[in-house]
């Protein structure tokens, strides 16, 4: 095993800023709003369609290659000339929710979509700025450390908004969360980049232009796309509602929010670390395998509890829990393998496609999540969760070894 250097706790530090600075507004649109709007009377089909945020998220691939190509501010970099002004942006937005009532959903699904459109790009910067400097050495740390700053981005962005709203209220809930997205901006300062555009390379040679056509040529590009398309299928149906149930199933919003950050803590602090030895250990593929099939058991935990059969609040409670674990596990896997994936001249636009393909399932069942739980109830919803799941798994696993047989005959990245 490679010494640690002090060139990569430099990146190290870096990446944990940048995806902090994500995941902090991006919990707390997810994690902290459906419950509080709910608790203010929203109704669940609203809170249903406040998915919809995601869509920037997902059409994002769209403007990826731009994002490689270009930078609005190049003399701080091209992929910092992003990050610095979109992130000041999204804190000045965050802080003008506090302007208006969570109970009011239409003022706020504008403001949220401003905040989510200019998250997206910031994304792709980061992204493209991880797949270029994490190596094979260093990419596992590196995506720990990535599912680390996005497990604090919940503890701060969702767990202390939720945590906070009783005891400080709606407004300074917000503006103090509005601060706190500033700070990982620290992170952006220790970017090495050079000025036009480019990270540092002793290769002389103009790299082609990025474009979503470049992707598609690939024959790898179809099997790690069903990959994408089919692991997590499932997830969107359980989370769209996941908070919304607990508050039904009478469990108070300052619980949620404890118990989301302890599951997140765990997650950012062990559930990585685990995930890494199992991957060392068991190979990249039955990791996924393994971590899929938990997941199912927790949907059916969740099934279970909606439908009376196993102890409601207790099971949906555990539940819960050990989700939010194996989901950060899962990201260390997965990110991974994008990551791998991308390692080419375009790392933010094919890192981003294979990202968004992964959302749109998510968005979909999300986005009827809440129309299903009106007209059919929570267990139908969860059943149904835990059924796609199960079949998920399967149709994954063989596009990853399909994927994995065009990579060792075609090793050029994608």
């Amino acid at each position: 095993m490679s010494a640690f250097t002090r060139k990569d706790g430099r990146l190290y530090a870096v990446l944990a800023g940048l995806y902090l600075a994500q995941g902090i507004p991006t919990y707390l649109l997810l994690v902290a709003l459906p419950p509080l709007m709910r608790e203010s009377g929203a109704s669940r089909t609203a809170i249903g369609l406040f998915s919809l945020l995601m869509l920037p998220l997902i059409l994002k691939f769209a403007v990826a290659p731009l994002v490689d190509r270009f930078s609005p501010l190049p003399r701080l970099g091209h992929r910092r000339g992003w990050v610095i002004p979109t992130q000041l942006l999204v804190s000045a937005l965050i802080a003008a929710m506090a302007l208006f009532d969570p109970g009011q959903p239409g003022t706020l699904f504008a403001l949220c979509l401003a905040i989510t459109i200019l998250s997206s790009l910031q994304d792709i910067a980061t992204d493209g700025y991880a797949v270029r400097h994490l190596s094979e050495r260093t990419r596992a740390t590196g995506n720990a450390i990535q599912a680390g700053a996005v497990a604090l981005g919940v503890l701060i962005g969702g767990t202390l908004a939720l945590v906070l709203f009783h005891r400080l209220g709606w407004a300074p809930t917000i503006l103090l969360v509005a601060a706190l997205s500033l700070l990982p901006l620290l992170g952006a300062l220790w970017m090495r980049e050079t000025p036009d555009g480019g990270e540092k390379t002793n290769d002389a040679t103009p790299r082609p232009r990025a474009s979503l056509r470049r992707f598609f040529r690939n024959p790898n590009a179809w099997a790690i796309l069903g990959f994408a398309l089919t692991y997590r299928a499932s997830e969107g149906l359980v989370r769209g509602m996941e908070g919304t149930f607990l508050v039904d199933m009478g469990l108070p919003v300052a619980w949620i929010g404890y118990l989301s950050g302890g599951a997140a803590a765990t997650a950012g602090l062990i559930g990585t670390g685990i995930a890494a030895v199992v991957i060392a250990r068991m190979g990249l593929t039955a990791t996924l395998v393994l971590l899929g099939t938990l997941r199912t058991l927790c949907f059916l935990g969740f099934t279970l509890s909606a439908a009376h059969i196993l102890p409601g609040i207790e099971t949906a409670i555990s539940a819960s829990a050990f989700q939010t674990l194996i989901r950060y596990m899962e990201l260390v896997a997965i990110y991974s393998l994008f990551m791998k994936a991308a390692a080419g001249d375009q790392p933010g636009t094919d890192f981003t496609i294979l990202a968004c393909a992964e959302l749109i399932v998510y968005l979909i069942g999300a986005s009827v999540a809440g129309y299903l739980a009106d007209t059919l109830g929570y267990p139908v919803l969860f059943g149904t969760a835990t059924l796609i799941s199960a079949v998920g798994i399967a149709l994954a696993l063989k596009q990853l070894r399909r994927f994995t047989r065009r990579q060792a005959l075609q090793p050029a990245a994608l």
